[in-house]
């Protein structure tokens, strides 16, 4: 998943959480992400030793595809090890044990080259402050978004999504020849947005943010499985926050609007 979504990641290691984060700044036009996975849903053994006692965390930076090629060879593992370790570079280096047709096992090694990321650095790279936002909605399937968006970015670059909190949705954009909206309805409104945005805001009224129709199918195209969850929330010609669920692995996806 975080392969497609970007080439390089900082991956942040803390006793409790193994995080994937990609720190481009919104403001500045880039897409941002947040990916958080508890290590107790991932490994029975995990033992790990930060900068000091406060700073109990470690940063660095890798290729993403080089984990996922890593890992898609541990899939029928009987077990598998993540260690730091430098030999004559820094590297994350990725120990899986295969059962072979005679039942005797052998051992995978992956190398992986890292960079580790100085504690001056670490402040840019924490978990994004989420905006309010003017409108929370549930994605419907992932797979009908991407293909609705697929056949738009034939005429258009730009993406128009608006959304109000009667559950209706719509993807549109504009050409000088044509204008195209999908339409989709009753799917819903997370509970905390409903209750902090309806004491002001009419129910139909539509919030809507402009985006990259390219960094959106980014986005669509790293959600391999339809998630247990997906909301959208627009905060009007600002940001598009996109979180989803999988399972035990939660992800949040800031795209900038344009201007």
């Amino acid at each position: 998943m975080v392969a497609k979504l970007a080439k390089t990641c900082t991956v942040r290691i803390s006793p409790r959480q193994l995080n994937f984060i990609l720190a481009d700044k919104v403001a500045s036009g880039g897409v941002s992400m947040w990916c958080e996975l508890e290590q107790e849903n991932f490994f029975s053994e995990f033992q790990m030793e930060g900068v000091s006692a406060e700073n109990n965390e470690i940063y660095l930076e890798l290729t993403s595809e080089n984990l996922s090629r890593a890992l898609k060879t541990a899939q029928n593992a009987r077990a598998l090890k993540i260690k730091l370790t430098n030999k004559h570079f820094p590297c994350l280096t990725v120990s899986i044990e295969l059962l072979s047709v005679s039942s005797s096992s052998r051992v995978v090694t992956h190398d992986i080259p890292i960079k580790v990321i100085p504690r001056k650095l670490w402040k840019d790279l924490q978990e994004p402050v989420v905006p309010d936002s003017d409108v929370s909605i549930y994605l419907p399937v992932l797979k009908t978004v991407k293909s609705v968006v697929e056949k738009m970015k034939n005429i258009s670059n730009h993406l128009i999504i608006e959304a109000n909190l009667n559950g209706d949705l719509n993807l549109k954009i504009e050409s000088e020849l044509v204008c195209v909206t999908t339409h989709f309805k009753d799917l819903g409104n997370p509970p905390f947005a409903s209750a902090d945005a309806s004491r002001d805001r009419n129910p139909e009224q539509m919030a809507e943010v402009h985006v990259d129709i390219r960094k959106f199918l980014q986005f669509l195209a790293g959600q391999q499985a339809n998630p247990t969850k997906a909301v959208c929330s627009i905060v009007s010609d600002k940001v598009l926050h996109l979180d989803v669920l999988h399972e035990d692995v939660s992800l949040q996806y800031f795209i900038p609007a344009l201007s």
